[in-house]
This record gives C-alpha cells, sequence and structure tokens, in this order.
C-alpha cells in the first residue's frame, strides 16, 4: 500500500507546495496555506470495483423516488427540539457554536444524559477528564449512569468506541486531530479532514453527531467555511456571561425551520427552557419613558412581543452616530431619511440609539413600523401605552406595506393582554375575528401613524 502524503494548498487560488509558507507564491496571500492529506492512487483492481459500484447507482426520474420520512428522537429539552425542527434526525451531524463559558457543553451533557436513558450514547470529551464530566454531571443531578465517556484528542481510533452507540458528542472540534496531518489541533486542515471523518461515520452507520465549536472574536465559528457546509444544523448559543439568559438561533437546519429561536435560562442546576418571553424581552417601565414600543416578532413558527427602545440625543460631533443592537445598520438609516422626507422628523442632528431588548435579532421588514414608532416617540418626547404594539414594513415612499402573518402577531398581543395594535391597512382583511378582543387601527402611511399617536 502506497505511503499517504499531505501538501499545503492555498485557501485563496488553489495553488499547491510541498511545505508550508507564510506567503502563497501564486496569489501573494498570507497565512492561507493549509495542509491536506492527499491519497495514493488506487490500484487498477480498486477502480474496477469503484466503477460497478458507480453504475449500479443510476440516475432516476425523481417521480420514481421512495420518500422518506425521518424519525426524530425527543432531546428531553423542549425549546432545543422547538430550534432544531421537533426532534433529533437519526444520522445527522449537529454544530453548537457559542463563546467560552456560556453553557455549551452543560447543554449537551444534559441531552446526552436524557438520551442515555434509552440510547447508547458516547461522549468523546478532548477539553475535559472523566472525572470533570462526571463533576458537571452531578451538578446537574441528570440521570448519567448510562453515559459512556471517552477522554481523547485523537480522533483515529473514534470509530471503533462506535459499536452500538446511537448518539455522540464531540467536545470540541477544535480539540480534537488526526496523525494524517502533522499540524496541529485547531487549525484549518485538521478542523476539515476531522470533521469530514465524523461526517463520513454519521452517514454511513446512522450515528447522529452533536459538535460543539469554538467561535472567533468577531463570534463566527473558528475553522475553514467548509465546517458548516457539512453540517446539518448549525446552532449558535449566545448570551452574556453575567446574564441568566440565553438564546440558541439556528443559522442552518436541514430539517427544520432555520429562523427558529430558543430562550433559555441558566441556573445552579443547569439549563432550563423558558416559555413566557415577556419577562426577557418586555421591561417593566415601557409606558413610562419615551422611546419604548412593543412589536409582535416572528421566530420560525412562533411570535414573541419584543420591545423596541431608542435614545435620541443631540450630537456633540460633526457626525451623527447610529448605534443599532438587534436592528441591522442599514435598515436604520433607511428608516431615518423616511422619517425625515415624508414625516418632518428631522433626526440629522441627533445621536440614535436603538435597541431591541434580551439580546433578540430583528432582521424581518415587519418591525420597521415599531422603530418608527419609538423613533418618532424618543424625537416628540411623548411615551407610547404600554398595551400598544405595532407591526409593519415601511416603503421609501412612506406607505406601511403588508406583512406575512399579521393574523399570528395580532394573536400574540391577545394573548398578552394588549389593548391596541397597528396594523397595515392592507392586512386588515384577516383581522375581522379580533375586532371586538383589541383594537386594531390600521395604516396606510408612516405619517399617519405619527399623527395619530402623538398629534
Amino acid at each position: 500500500m502506497a505511503k499517504q502524503t499531505t501538501v499545503f494548498v492555498c485557501s485563496e487560488c488553489g495553488a499547491t507546495s510541498p511545505r508550508w509558507l507564510g506567503r502563497c507564491p501564486s496569489c501573494g496571500k498570507f497565512n492561507t496555506m493549509a495542509e491536506e492529506i492527499v491519497a495514493p492512487p488506487a490500484p487498477a483492481a480498486a477502480k474496477a470495483v469503484k466503477k460497478s459500484a458507480y453504475a449500479s447507482s443510476r440516475a432516476k426520474p425523481l417521480s420514481q423516488v421512495e420518500f422518506q420520512t425521518y424519525e426524530r428522537t425527543p432531546s428531553g429539552i423542549s425549546e432545543f427540539d422547538n430550534v432544531i425542527g421537533g426532534g433529533i434526525v437519526k444520522g445527522s451531524l449537529i454544530l453548537l457554536g457559542g463563546d467560552p463559558g456560556i453553557g455549551k457543553s452543560t447543554l449537551l451533557t444534559q441531552i446526552a444524559a436524557h438520551l442515555s436513558q434509552s440510547h447508547k450514547v458516547l461522549y468523546f470529551s478532548a477539553e475535559e477528564s472523566c472525572s470533570q464530566v462526571k463533576l458537571r454531571a452531578g451538578r446537574l443531578n441528570v440521570p448519567s449512569g448510562n453515559l459512556l465517556l471517552l477522554n481523547e484528542t485523537c480522533i483515529d481510533g473514534l470509530e471503533s468506541e462506535l459499536d452500538g452507540v446511537e448518539f455522540c458528542v464531540i467536545d470540541s472540534i477544535q480539540a480534537v486531530y488526526t496523525e494524517d496531518l502533522s499540524s496541529s489541533s485547531g487549525s484549518v486542515g485538521q478542523v476539515r479532514e476531522c470533521a469530514s471523518r465524523i461526517m463520513r461515520i454519521a452517514k454511513s452507520r446512522g450515528i447522529t453527531f452533536f459538535i460543539i465549536g469554538h467561535v472567533t472574536k468577531e463570534g463566527a465559528l473558528a475553522g475553514p467555511k467548509v465546517l458548516e457546509h457539512i453540517m446539518d444544523t448549525v446552532l449558535y448559543f449566545e448570551g452574556e456571561n453575567q446574564e441568566n439568559f440565553r438564546i440558541l438561533r439556528s443559522v442552518k437546519n436541514r430539517f427544520g425551520n432555520v429562523s427558529e429561536v430558543g430562550v433559555f435560562e441558566m441556573t445552579d442546576h443547569g439549563i432550563i427552557p423558558v416559555t413566557d418571553y415577556s419577562g426577557i424581552f418586555l421591561s417593566e417601565s415601557r409606558g413610562e419613558e419615551s422611546g419604548a414600543v412593543v412589536t409582535p416578532a416572528r421566530t420560525g413558527n412562533r411570535c414573541m412581543n419584543v420591545e423596541v427602545q431608542t435614545l435620541i440625543s443631540k450630537t456633540s460631533f460633526g457626525q451623527p452616530r447610529r448605534m443599532p443592537l438587534g436592528v441591522e445598520y442599514n435598515k436604520l438609516v433607511l428608516l431615518l431619511a423616511v422619517l425625515e422626507k415624508r414625516c418632518g422628523v428631522n433626526l440629522g442632528g441627533f445621536d440614535v440609539y436603538v435597541n431591541a431588548m434580551g439580546g433578540i435579532r430583528l432582521n424581518e421588514p415587519a418591525s420597521d413600523l415599531a422603530v418608527c414608532a419609538a423613533l418618532a416617540s424618543s424625537y416628540f418626547d411623548k411615551p407610547i401605552d404600554k398595551y400598544t404594539a405595532a407591526f409593519g414594513e415601511v416603503g421609501l415612499t412612506g406607505e406601511v406595506r403588508a406583512v406575512s402573518y399579521a393574523e399570528k402577531r395580532v394573536a400574540e398581543c391577545v394573548k398578552l393582554g394588549f389593548k391596541k395594535v397597528l396594523v397595515p391597512a392592507k392586512n386588515m382583511k384577516s383581522m375581522t375575528k379580533y375586532m371586538d378582543r383589541i383594537d386594531i387601527v390600521p395604516v396606510l402611511y408612516v405619517n399617519t401613524m405619527i399623527k395619530n399617536l402623538f398629534k
């Protein structure tokens, strides 16, 4: 058998080199040479077998493809199941990323302990010893007696430990390595090769892998982008270490909705799901000060009432500042231009600060009307009633456009006891059954809403 060799490939232009170089001689980029395995050429007999295998799987019409239903296994944590689409799919790859100390290992330890009661589960720990994992399981008070533990950093012997295993946790992908590469663990080549090897095991043997990934200082998953490409589900665990609440966000999901968000609370006994979001995304003092309004934001198949807070102050510099948190910067600039041109709300000489409560991200256009209402409230220094909500997309002409899931948004406001909701006029046809339960105000233009609220 021919010896396996490695080469260094530039991630920018694809140029190869037999040794590592700080600068690619082809494109001139620095620190782009990553080590990759070069498989030896297969013998003629092996090529003939592979060719016959390819011939057995020929292309066929889509109508002849059998529909396969994916069985889902509950993880024991309802919010986690909602984020990944209703449960864990057999043979899938789930990547969980987050800042250090955010609770990634704690969350997966709880899930692994729950699954180990009726399934064979392996916890492959490359960062902690088995005694440390047991100490954490004891602190969490979870039934982990049947959970298999393996403290190892080399992934080459993993497959031999997976006999009968249905679920496996890798903690973490940046801490494991393969001896086929000479580079250290965490390098681009090691992460790519280890992830590819795990993928081949998962798809060939039907084992579900939970993989913990580190993040960079910018908040993105560390390692090559192919790490996310080969995963079935990519989750981000977010929050502040000083706060108890955490948000689990799905950014990729081949078996469910990619915009789902789960809310958790970090306690002394582990992470517990939160079903009542009013204490997280709504402040107790709303309605007392200007610059705040509530909007029913859609996250996947659910709606959450989120408070949008704004603050304006006279700028001390020549260039006014725009600092949004949870709202896109370009969207804020666009809405400020609409308010100035179409509504006479001139904020050109003010610093503008916008914040979505609880760390939620309002990426959908349905939050435009609420942001405009909150900015106008700060400008006129008049508070909006705490039981008033608003949603709708704002166009450049100042028109309020219809949005999706309008009926579900109003239903969420009714459930939390809101008395008034500002909705796009074009969504009024679906609001008839809520007319006697909440005051629904149709809005056609932004300036009409401002006159209705503040003049």
